[in-house]
């Protein structure tokens, strides 16, 4: 299989791999944020080292070839939406998760960004699906989901541990889409 590419254009955004210069901006935009992050698997971020902790760990994930975040930029005015991640690639399938500052929340962005991953991966031979999970209670993430083509399969019972809400696993929603 192939490596992801390091960017991605769409009609409006630009996907790019993340740069320690942008951990000004998503910590000011989202990472601090309570209600962005509640249904995230990471606490908030209390200061901006936490922030370039995390664009290490995005650099490192690249090199090592275990997971591929991407920076989601809008081309209009080069401003700093979000991220977006393959978060793994297994037997037969891509991992996606993302996150978007709330003042860019319902303007489609996120679906964009998944259906440009979504035609990479099914170009790939060895690849024949793409998932996502949520929250049972993230309706809003749920919706993005199925705008960006993907279908709900069932419950993960138990799944995940979100401690921005409880430290016992929840319940998820499972997503997919599939060629």
């Amino acid at each position: 299989m192939n490596s992801p590419p390091k960017q991605f254009e769409t009609k409006r955004l630009h996907l790019r791999k993340p740069l320690l210069s942008d951990a000004v901006p998503i910590f000011d935009q989202y990472a601090q944020n309570d209600e962005v992050t509640k249904y995230l698997t990471w606490q908030p971020h209390k200061n901006l080292k936490e922030t370039k902790e995390f664009l290490r760990r995005c650099v490192n994930v690249w090199k090592e070839g275990s997971a591929f975040p991407w920076a989601i930029i809008r081309k209009t005015d080069q401003q700093f939406l979000g991220m977006i991640e393959i978060v793994a690639i297994d037997h037969a399938g891509v991992n996606v998760g993302y996150v978007l500052a709330k003042k860019f929340w319902g303007k489609g962005y996120i679906p964009e960004a998944l259906k440009a991953i979504i035609n990479w991966a099914f170009l790939q031979e060895e690849i024949f699906r793409v998932w996502a999970f949520c929250d049972t209670e993230n309706i809003a993430s749920a919706k993005v989901l199925e705008k960006a083509g993907m279908q709900q399969e069932g419950i993960l019972r138990r799944w995940l541990k979100l401690s921005n809400i409880s430290e016992i696993p929840r319940d998820c929603y499972s997503y997919s889409i599939v060629k």
